[in-house]
């Protein structure tokens, strides 16, 4: 596997090989490893059921579907298929970042107290790689919507290793977040909660550290996230080293 890095003018892409997949004995379902331009097909149906889901729990304004849609900000997207090739969930990284305005966690936190400690969070930690994950959504079915939040946490890993980053930063609803902690997500309870989208809601932030997730993940899921990096080893030796090493003067 070797992996490009694409210089544009505003940013740099950084390019898989190929699409990646393996199955996910928890829900039964193949994760799909991809990018929007390889993948317009399955990116489309991504965004088809980020809206419906976000739709339908009236929180469409937090999605913001048309400041993405075209894909370009997007690095790498994750979604869930079940034997039929149905859609059951996704979720989508963004970065790494090189500043903090390009986290969507500044507009979630406008004209709030915590703004300015959200922008400091992020940009302290901009020397050493810090990737957004973002529009995450799942399916509604009772039997499997819990195991597939619990799944998708752990894209946290395979994202920081083809990224080259130290941080992974989500923000979400504090009820939410407490469901993608199980892989040793962390909030940032120093960061007052913002309303966001509107005042019924509280937004918090959640960061992954790539050094320290293991004293915060729960047993099983520091297992699987164990089990699950191995696998992705096999199917490419140079799956930790796609991408530039941050720490090396890039």
């Amino acid at each position: 596997m070797n992996a490009s890095v694409l210089d544009f003018p505003d940013q740099k892409l950084y390019r898989l090989p190929e699409t990646i997949s393996w199955r996910d004995a928890d829900t039964g379902c193949t994760i799909v490893l991809a990018q929007p331009d390889s993948e317009p097909e399955l990116w489309e149906d991504y965004l088809q059921g980020a809206l419906r889901s976000y739709r339908k729990h009236g929180v469409e304004a937090a999605l913001d579907a048309d400041s993405f849609s075209d894909g370009r900000d997007t690095t790498l997207f994750y979604t869930a298929l079940d034997d039929d090739g149905r859609m059951l969930g996704g979720l989508r990284a963004k970065g790494p970042y090189r500043s903090a305005d390009e986290s969507h966690a500044i507009v979630e936190w406008a004209d709030q107290p915590g703004q300015a400690a959200v922008r400091k969070m992020i940009t302290d930690r901009l020397p050493f790689g810090v990737v957004e994950m973002k529009s995450a959504w799942v399916s509604d079915d009772p039997a499997r919507s819990g195991a597939l939040t619990k799944t998708f946490a752990r894209t946290a890993f395979p994202t920081m290793s083809l990224l080259g980053a130290q941080f992974i930063l989500a923000t979400a609803a504090a009820h939410v977040l407490d469901k993608w902690s199980t892989s040793g997500g962390v909030v940032a309870n120093k960061i007052p909660a913002a309303p966001y989208p509107s005042d019924r809601y509280r937004t918090k932030m959640m960061w992954w550290d790539r050094r320290t997730f293991a004293n915060h993940a729960e047993p099983g899921q520091l297992a699987k996230i164990v089990k699950e990096m191995r696998m992705l080893a096999s199917i490419s030796e140079e799956f930790g080293d796609f991408g530039p090493q941050y720490g090396s003067g890039m």
